[in-house]
């Protein structure tokens, strides 16, 4: 009993970090999620081959209802861009579902590797140059550009965060302001958490390693303790960023980077 008290008190930190995470960010909290339910799997037990898959199943669900009320409050703002979601959200969506059926056949060592050298170069960029120019005037048109949504779905389905890691460095190097990219990357988050946790709940359905509680990789009781505290906390991340000045928000997230590169490092030598 005292064992699950203390996981029930883990689970609803992390949601409560996760959503303050997601408001000040745009991201989906997955990043702080994944890693903890992935520790806390290992103490109930759960089978280590199908644990990673488990803890980036319950995060992308998570998710949902943690992006919905962070880009609400981002829109409430007006710090939405509806036009780039309206041409991104179908590649997104599409990456999303590729990206939980990639993740259920193989590992995602490489894949860290390369979005832990991409997060330290831009990093560097928001950190030692938050207002140089960037790479274009506005985000650019045409079907080559529309692999790059398709990308930041697939990729981030596959490590079980939102999105808005992705999202926001690519749409602040396509000189979009950083308040308006993590708004953005905020309802984006959704379009990602939402096909990727169906796609997770369909290749885990006949599994028969997945815990009791389970709904295919997703759990359940991860599920109902995370989400209503990220739910409770994205709002008070959102006023926070809002407090910031651009240049002083875009540093701080120069320094998530950072840690979230480190961690990844960490997690693909080890």
């Amino acid at each position: 009993m005292d064992s699950l008290l203390l996981l029930g008190v883990a689970m609803l930190a992390t949601g409560c970090v996760a959503g303050v995470t997601a408001g000040l960010f745009g991201i989906g909290g997955g990043i702080v999620i994944v890693p903890v339910l992935e520790v806390a799997l290992s103490l109930l037990g759960v089978d280590a081959a199908i644990r990673m898959h488990v803890a980036v199943a319950t995060s992308l669900a998570t998710i949902i209802p943690t992006s919905i009320a962070s880009a609400r409050a981002h829109h409430l703002r007006q710090s939405v861009d509806m036009d780039i979601v309206k041409r991104w959200s179908l590649f997104v969506l599409l990456g999303a579902l590729l990206g939980a059926w990639i993740a259920a056949q193989v590992h995602s060592r490489v894949l860290a590797m390369i979005f832990a050298s991409l997060a330290l170069l831009i990093a560097l960029k928001m950190i030692l140059f938050p207002e140089s120019r960037n790479l274009t005037e506005d985000v650019p048109r045409g079907p080559l550009v529309l692999t790059i949504p398709a990308a930041i779905g697939t990729l981030s389905s596959m490590m079980g965060i939102g999105g808005g890691t992705f999202s926001v460095m690519t749409l602040t190097l396509f000189n979009q302001p950083i308040h308006r990219a993590v708004g953005t990357a905020a309802l984006l988050g959704l379009v990602i958490s939402l096909p990727g946790t169906i796609g997770f709940i369909i290749t885990g359905w006949n599994d028969a390693r997945v815990p009791p509680g389970n709904f295919g990789y997703v759990s359940l009781i991860g599920f109902a303790l995370i989400a209503p505290a990220t739910v409770l906390c994205a709002p008070i991340g959102a006023r926070i960023a809002h407090s910031f000045s651009a240049k002083r928000l875009s540093m701080s997230f120069g320094v998530f980077l950072v840690i979230v590169a480190v961690r990844l490092f960490y997690r693909a030598f080890a």
